[in-house]
């Protein structure tokens, strides 16, 4: 088909529409209708001001569909860059506190540094020296209770718990107070003098403040004593033959027996005279600060555990346990278990005088009980003691008081010290209380002479290589002299 069209010269790609000579518009297809050079198409541009605007609008529209998309997104990336850029602040914040932690323990270790430097400079300067107002902080209850994870013992932890043979080495210090509070429900105590369970969270936890990081004289011990009399109460059947408030003297007693404890002993405190000896007026100093630091915890109401017991069973229970812990003052040993020989024979549980003399010396018993435990949990013990020992007896040369031969670093042994502890002390004792408890004469005895024989080997070897060493030195002066 030809098209005769009448048409400027129009630019490359110029939009154009169709129009006949009466002005109709034609659509430009194969099926528009034919012209004749008499009656031609007038072609007409369409303006670019027209077909501009239309684009601007297109293109506004579109830039405006796509600055949506954009901003969603933005968003998703804006939450991704936000939570990233928490995670590095939390990152940051966990790492300062690290260091926070690091630092008040570097400032704590330096005031101890500190305090013993000044404490050797002058003998009325010891870190013995209790201060209630000073050291009321440590006093102050936790009130974030449960503070430390309630761990559920298995029944393999329970019965073991109820055994001399107990490895008190296994244990975390938040393990430990689970187990504690384990025997003080299981004894009935909890239950039979009405004590809030919560309280004795914080009692046991204000307790745990309040011992030393000594190296023999500190929590692990508290436990150590507490456990073993927890073993006895069961050993011995105490339930059947004490009352209950016996039962919680003795357990409150154990627990409470050392705190404060500053890891030097009752002779130091008294050639020193230091404020704990002027106190006490040189009569078992320790112990009975012991006592009062007890009894400055449970005068707080929130870990009063004897916070329901009337007026007249506080008294008593504050007596016998007062009572109780003055008897661990190994200055009145002999006192003690003569007292209780005398009684031996005619002992009658309804006998108050005659139950107080036994609670006296089981908790004895429990105090200096590591040797009865399996060697591989009694001998760090020793190695504890002697090191708390051999501080005193450092800190006793510097400021020139009396050494103990058994303390001084340069004449005991391990096998020296234990020989006569176990031999003079230990097996006396424990061979009186097996009277009156045959039954256990095995599991406590035993282990005691075992241990003794174990010593008198160490010490014949050691013995021997001090002969052969003092042999050789004497030859070999021999023959210098003969040079």
């Amino acid at each position: 088909m030809c098209i005769w069209i009448s048409v400027e010269e129009f630019r490359r790609n110029t939009t154009i529409s169709l129009f006949t000579v009466d002005d109709c518009m034609v659509s430009i297809d194969p099926t528009m209708p034919a012209n004749s050079e008499r009656t031609p198409y007038k072609v007409i541009p369409v303006t670019t001001g027209q077909q501009t605007e239309k684009e601007e609008l297109f293109q506004n529209l579109l830039t405006q569909v796509i600055e949506q998309f954009s901003r969603v997104f933005k968003i998703d990336e804006l939450k991704t860059d936000v939570a990233n850029h928490l995670a590095m602040l939390e990152k940051r914040v966990e790492l300062e506190g690290l260091k926070v932690a690091e630092i008040e323990k570097c400032k704590s270790d330096i005031k101890k540094m500190r305090d013993e430097m000044a404490a050797r400079s002058t003998r009325t300067n010891c870190p013995c020296k209790y201060s209630f107002l000073d050291e009321s902080k440590r006093l102050v209850p936790r009130r974030d209770v449960p503070s430390y994870p309630k761990y559920m013992l298995s029944q393999e932890t329970i019965e073991a718990l109820r055994k001399p043979t107990f490895d008190v080495w296994l244990w975390e210090p938040n393990e430990m107070l689970s187990c504690l509070e384990h025997m003080y429900h299981d004894l009935g105590l909890v239950k039979d003098f009405n004590i809030n369970p919560i309280t004795l969270k914080r009692w046991l936890l204000c307790i745990h403040d309040n011992y030393r990081n000594n190296p023999f004289h500190n929590f692990r011990h508290c436990f150590c004593v507490t456990q073993m009399m927890y073993s006895m109460i069961s050993l011995c059947s105490l339930q059947v033959k004490l009352s209950q408030m016996d039962i919680l003297i003795l357990m409150t007693a154990s627990v409470c027996h050392d705190l404060d404890h500053p890891g030097y002993n009752n002779t130091y405190q008294i050639n020193a005279r230091t404020e704990l000896a002027v106190r006490y007026n040189d009569i078992s100093p320790l112990e009975n600060h012991h006592c009062a630091v007890a009894f400055q915890i449970l005068a707080q109401p929130e870990c009063n555990i004897l916070s329901h017991v009337d007026k007249e069973q506080f008294k008593r229970i504050r007596q016998g346990i007062i009572t109780l812990i003055l008897a661990t003052d190994m200055a009145r040993h002999a006192e003690i278990l003569d007292a209780f020989k005398e009684i031996l024979d005619k002992f009658d549980y309804s006998n108050e005088e005659h139950v107080t003399q036994l609670k006296m010396v089981l908790i004895k018993c429990c105090d200096i009980s590591n040797e009865v435990r399996p060697m591989e949990v009694a001998e760090p013990w020793v190695d504890c003691l002697l090191e708390e020992y051999f501080m005193q007896s450092d800190r006793e040369k510097s400021e020139g008081l009396p050494v103990a031969p058994f303390m001084d670093r340069d004449k005991v042994t391990k096998p020296t010290a234990q020989i006569g502890f176990l031999k003079f002390v230990l097996i006396p004792m424990f061979e009186t209380v097996t009277k009156l408890f045959p039954e256990v004469e095995e599991v406590l005895l035993q282990p005691l002479w075992e241990s003794r024989d174990r010593y008198e080997e160490l010490k014949q070897i050691d013995d021997a290589v001090k002969e052969l060493q003092k042999k050789k030195n004497e030859s070999l002066a021999i023959g210098s002299k003969e040079k």
